[in-house]
């Protein structure tokens, strides 16, 4: 099995009105849990380019390159960009380690009117721990927690399409658990802060 990159350039198109709403309720929610817990910072948590990732997320389906409608975002943070992918149309969950950013995306996604689904867990399997080894440090890739998988009843095999917010440095332990447990077609989305998106696929 192989990724092969995807050319992908989303165009830039006005946010529509409800896109505009979330993205702005989100901000001022984050901010508010940010001084919340001035005292005892989330460990690792910097939000990606939520526009961006709206205008990735929204071309998808127009060039129908993932090949189903499951979307999973491996450390959702505050849930925004799975909350963008259902409004999108995908079905969307998010698997996140800390539970506050839990809790306020589940109250970001309730409030505003989206089915999604949120799980407080790793989103590392048990058995690839081994892709771990250089990277204990890192907080979202962290040992310990509920296996997302287990509470959600499926494998990282059942979703068509991954997005991951990587650390420098961290992308090879993101990149090489989904080239071992995705399925075959599926699409994985990064964000690569100045560097932007990239899109790849599995491929036999």
């Amino acid at each position: 099995m192989r990724l092969k990159p995807i050319e992908f350039e989303p165009p830039l198109r006005p946010l529509p009105s409800r896109v505009r709403t979330l993205l702005d309720d989100a901000d001022e929610r984050i901010e508010a849990l940010v001084q919340l817990r001035r005292d005892t910072p989330l460990p690792a948590f910097v939000p990606c380019d939520f526009v961006m990732a709206w205008h990735a997320l929204s071309v998808l389906p127009e060039l129908s390159l993932a090949p189903g409608n499951r979307f999973l975002e491996w450390g959702s943070g505050a849930g925004v960009v799975t909350c963008l992918a259902s409004i999108v149309g995908f079905d969307a969950i998010g698997i996140e380690i800390e539970e506050d950013l839990v809790e306020l995306a589940e109250s970001l996604s309730d409030d505003h009117g989206l089915e999604t689904e949120f799980v407080c867990g790793t989103f590392v399997p048990d058995e690839d721990d081994d892709l771990l080894a250089d990277h204990r440090e890192v907080n979202w890739l962290r040992e310990g927690g509920q296996n997302a998988y287990e509470w959600l009843d499926l494998e990282p095999d059942d979703f068509d399409i991954v997005f991951a917010y990587p650390w420098p440095g961290e992308e090879a332990a993101i990149v090489n658990l989904f080239a071992r447990r995705a399925s075959v077609g599926a699409l994985l989305l990064t964000y690569h802060g100045q560097d932007g998106m990239r899109l790849v696929r599995k491929v036999k």
